[in-house]
């Protein structure tokens, strides 16, 4: 659906025009949108205000809520519910949260998230008694804990996400900046995490995801260098006019002139002076988050836009020669993709592409629907071919190891161990352990028993 200003205005246009004597009935069907089509699952966001015959997600979680959950699903065939072996849970799409579930599925098979975030210790384990079986987490930290064992162990094909969502205060009822809510939300866990004993828990979201770069400014008459290094959760990159993801970090990190009304006022010179700009990279983190800055604001309209021009990656990245430190490896290898599925920057689904570090394998996440691709290889057709542009030429061809999207927002890439498996020590159902399988920890203890009470167990 269009935005609901721009809806607004087109259903009330004639009003412009026809005097009061002349309305018809015609044009008070056109001004509540009384012939607008129904919705289809999946064309649009859930709720959609613009839309009084959407019948996409009306709300029937509330009343579903009321019925006993075995008793439902014993009506109905409870084989259906039932995760199948092997197979990874969903995640339920509560209205506009879709962007929110593909960062949970591919922050749960981050493996050394998952463990960190296992051995954070519960607040209050004593919420979880044999008269008060429904567990509440208390905090972020606790909730996703929560959501990640019911992930791992659930015995339900999905489980909902309502409790993190209406913890971190998302609106469900419209579409929230997918890009923000990843540096903020990793703002926040840091933080939560920031006073935690365990340097395995405190430390987990500097070592995966941060890094550092420099801005370094030199004074192109008496040639001092400074320094102001910031750090970083992703690298936001800009894709307009480029087509290989290589020119796009080239881009970020070229050299800016500071010439004219932008001279840089040299502490050494005490003056204003012609100088020059760059960025460069300090250090990167074991998971480089990139984004790809599809969706931008347009001066003309007003209004932001996507930009639906393909961009070429690569499954390997080499950023050694991008790197300050020149003797360093840094190769990784692409472990997810997330993708925007539509043309316009207001409406569309969000989806996602995740590797199983355990086995190679892609998946294909989308809420509730999880789809396991063939032959370990990544496969981006389906969903480049999803609403395609008339002025869109037909995507060309790739080479082994290469892909191209226009649809692709974020690019994940993993640092390349020489060692092929991780040495991550995960919870596991065969485990001796009474704990999650992880140690004796009070935390993951609480954690394996909030599965056993919870309603997502499916027993």
């Amino acid at each position: 659906m269009a935005p609901r200003l721009q809806l607004e205005k087109a259903a009330w246009r004639w009003t412009e025009t026809v005097p009061p004597e002349a309305v018809t009935q015609e044009h008070i069907e056109a001004a509540y949108r009384i012939g607008l089509e129904p919705c289809q699952r999946g064309a649009c966001r859930r709720n959609c205000r613009g839309n009084p015959n959407c019948l996409v997600g009306i709300g029937e979680h509330i009343w579903l809520g009321e019925i006993d959950e075995n008793t439902f699903h014993n009506i109905d065939d409870p084989n259906f519910e039932r995760r199948k072996k092997n197979a990874f849970v969903g995640l339920t799409n509560l209205g506009a949260t879709c962007y929110v579930n593909t960062f949970l599925q591919m922050w749960f098979l981050n493996l050394e998230l998952r463990q960190a975030l296992y051995l954070c210790p519960v607040a209050r384990p004593e919420y979880v008694t044999a008269e008060k079986k429904d567990y509440e987490p208390q905090t972020i930290c606790e909730h996703l804990q929560y959501l990640f064992a019911l992930l791992q162990n659930s015995k339900r094909r999905y489980i909902d996400p309502s409790g993190f969502v209406k913890a971190l205060g998302l609106d469900t009822g419209q579409q929230q900046d997918a890009q923000e809510f990843s540096k903020l939300f990793m703002s926040l866990l840091e933080d939560t995490l920031s006073s935690q004993k365990n340097p395995d828990v405190r430390d987990i979201v500097q070592k995966q995801f941060c890094g550092e770069y420099a801005y370094v400014t030199v004074c192109n008459q008496c040639g001092r260098e400074s320094k102001l290094i910031s750090k970083f959760y992703e690298l936001e990159l800009n894709i307009q006019g480029h087509k290989q993801l290589s020119d796009c970090i080239t881009e970020f990190l070229k050299e800016e002139k500071l010439e004219g009304d932008n001279r840089y006022f040299c502490e050494s010179c005490q003056s204003k002076q012609n100088a020059t700009r760059r960025i460069r990279l300090l250090s990167l983190p074991c998971t480089l988050n990139l984004q790809l800055m599809r969706f931008v604001f347009d001066r003309q309209t007003g209004h932001k836009k996507k930009l639906n021009a393909y961009i070429e990656f690569s499954e390997l990245l080499d950023l050694g020669p991008f790197m300050e430190d020149k003797a360093s490896v840094f190769v990784y290898e692409l472990s997810a993709i997330l993708i925007h599925r539509g043309v316009s920057a207001y409406s569309g689904h969000y989806i996602a592409h995740v590797k199983d570090p355990q086995t190679g394998e892609w998946y294909r996440f989308n809420d509730e629907e999880i789809e396991k691709m063939e032959g370990k290889k990544l496969q981006l057709g389906a969903e480049e071919d999803l609403e395609p542009s008339k002025s869109q030429s037909r995507k060309p061809k790739c080479g082994k190891g290469i892909y191209r999207s226009r649809n692709a927002y974020m690019l994940v890439y993993r640092l390349q161990s020489r060692e092929k498996s991780l040495a991550v020590e995960l919870p596991g159902e065969a485990s001796a352990c009474p704990a999650l399988g992880l140690s004796s920890h009070p935390s993951t203890t609480h954690a394996r028993r909030c599965v056993r009470t919870s309603k997502h167990s499916l027993e």
